[in-house]
């Protein structure tokens, strides 16, 4: 028969702790009531971009193709995260099974780098938009916009498998507490006790991919942008044409900085307190903003809101 340490060092732990965003105990029943908050305002935002996205033929161009799969992606990383998070915080157990954990992350890594490349599409788009305007129609077609969508999530689904290869083939040796409020993958990685050079040296060479790659093409495609825009001799023109680039440069900055931070530093400098910060920043309260940033920076979606929500009234006072 097997010892305990045998089994420990053969088996993954059945389950995990997870420590939460923070160690105070007077702090969970308000960040509870902020977490539910924000939950609830990220599913109503990004339904509704979704639905008047659909529901309106004015929106159905490529920007709001983009944009309708960017506010599902914002969708399925809530609930890829809070729920468990509501769950631990109103129970005294704050456990993950192993296999939870795993799809938690699979998932979130998926979710992530397919973003990457939907911001970088919605950068293209607004690139032809700009510089290329009579020839608009005809380079961003339907067919190439499901092409690149298609493409962001295949790629994300073949960086989510790598990792998910590799991480669950790490020896964990009993270690079962794991100081984050949800699993991702460096927090697994450090939880760790075998070597993880592997891991630490695969993660980053697919993260840098995955989000300078991207990057590198939206700031090419703001360069050209910019500069065709002060080519503008009308500061009405001008300030159109920037209007339509703000929300998405915005929501580009709110979730590559964090990105940046939190997956291109060295393992050394990686710090698990300022790790949570960073992911419950991008995990949730990007994905809060970003419906309303889009909503009041948009007066086409603001003018489909308002008639989706003139139509349920109708209905309902029926």
């Amino acid at each position: 028969m097997r010892t305990d340490n045998q089994s420990f060092l053969g088996d993954p732990p059945r389950d995990f702790i997870l420590l939460g965003i923070s160690g105070r105990p007077w702090l969970e029943l308000p960040l509870f009531v902020v977490l539910l908050v924000s939950y609830v305002l990220a599913m109503l935002g990004n339904i509704a971009i979704i639905l008047v996205s659909r529901l309106d033929p004015q929106l159905h161009s490529p920007m709001y193709i983009f944009l309708s799969h960017l506010s599902f992606l914002d969708l399925c990383y809530t609930t890829t995260t809070v729920p468990q998070m509501l769950v631990n915080m109103g129970s005294s157990r704050k456990t993950i099974s192993y296999g939870g954990c795993t799809v938690q992350y699979a998932v979130f890594h998926w979710l992530g780098c397919t973003e990457c490349i939907v911001l970088a599409a919605m950068a293209l788009d607004r690139y032809v938009a700009i510089c290329e305007p009579l020839r608009y129609a005809l380079i961003m077609h339907r067919p190439l916009c499901q092409q690149l969508v298609v493409v962001a999530w295949l790629s994300g689904f073949g960086n989510s498998l790598v990792q998910v290869v590799l991480t669950v083939q790490l020896p964990f040796c009993g270690r079962q507490v794991l100081n984050n409020f949800f699993c991702e993958v460096p927090a697994m990685i450090k939880l760790s006790c075998a070597d993880t050079a592997v891991n630490d040296a695969t993660l980053a060479v697919l993260v840098a991919f995955f989000v300078l790659v991207p990057l590198a093409l939206i700031l090419l495609s703001y360069s050209f942008i910019v500069r065709a825009v002060l080519r503008i001799q009308s500061s009405k023109g001008r300030h159109k044409a920037f209007g339509t680039c703000s929300s998405h440069l915005v929501v580009v900055s709110l979730f590559y900085l964090p990105a940046i931070y939190m997956y291109l530093q060295p393992p050394s400098n990686y710090s698990q307190e300022q790790g949570k910060f960073i992911s419950l920043f991008y995990s949730i309260i990007t994905p809060t903003l970003n419906p309303f940033i889009y909503t009041l920076r948009n007066k086409d979606v603001k003018a489909a809101l308002r008639k989706l929500l003139a139509r349920m009234w109708w209905l309902y006072r029926r």
